[in-house]
């Protein structure tokens, strides 16, 4: 797995999948959950409110991924993911691990070989940009050991049964600024 760190707009990535940083509710908030939205169109809401009305009537917890189509952007995609809060006491980094594994593992599911990701849980949800990266890095690259070892083991605590059908092939963080790209950029060395 190729794993690289852009500074850009993940609305524009031309990957199959872009990962959003949303809240629980999955309808849409501030940074990079409202880009999304708008850059999706009012359809991408509408699946949200079905997701909500069928299966996850409580929201989706703290940790975990679900896919809805992408829209009008150019990915086929959007995996939504519900960072810890650290301004409400979620401090778990594995918590804030789960968000990027389990939108692997959906990635893998769906068949994109090729997925955006944001700095879940840096920003608005008080989480240390330094620490989002330390903690993304490391869960990405448990992750694709894991891919690479389909041979019922535990990897890094991902079983490999666990990381979905189709393999990823890139992971792109796509950074909002300079702090944060310099952050994902020493974390991959």
């Amino acid at each position: 797995m190729r794993i690289e760190a852009v500074r850009g707009d993940i609305t524009r990535e031309d990957v199959d999948a872009v990962v959003n940083a949303a809240n629980s509710s999955l309808l849409g908030g501030g940074g990079v959950d409202g880009a999304i939205h708008r850059a999706a169109g009012p359809e991408l809401l509408e699946e949200c409110m079905e997701l909500r009305r069928t299966e996850l009537p409580d929201g989706l917890p703290v940790g975990r991924a679900v896919p809805t189509a992408g829209y009008r952007l150019r990915a086929r995609w959007v995996i939504h993911t519900v960072g810890p809060n650290a301004r409400r006491g979620e401090t778990d980094p594995a918590l804030l691990a789960a968000c990027f594994t389990s939108s692997l593992a959906v990635a893998g599911d769906v068949g994109a070989p090729t997925v955006a990701f944001p700095a879940v849980s840096a920003g608005a949800y008080g989480w240390d940009v330094e620490e989002v990266a330390r903690v993304a890095v490391g869960a990405v690259g448990a992750f694709a050991a894991a891919q690479e070892n389909r041979d019922g083991f535990e990897v890094c605590g991902i079983d490999v049964r666990d990381v979905g059908a189709t393999r990823v092939d890139l992971v792109r963080f796509v950074l909002f600024d300079d702090r944060a790209l310099g952050a994902f950029s020493r974390e991959l060395g």
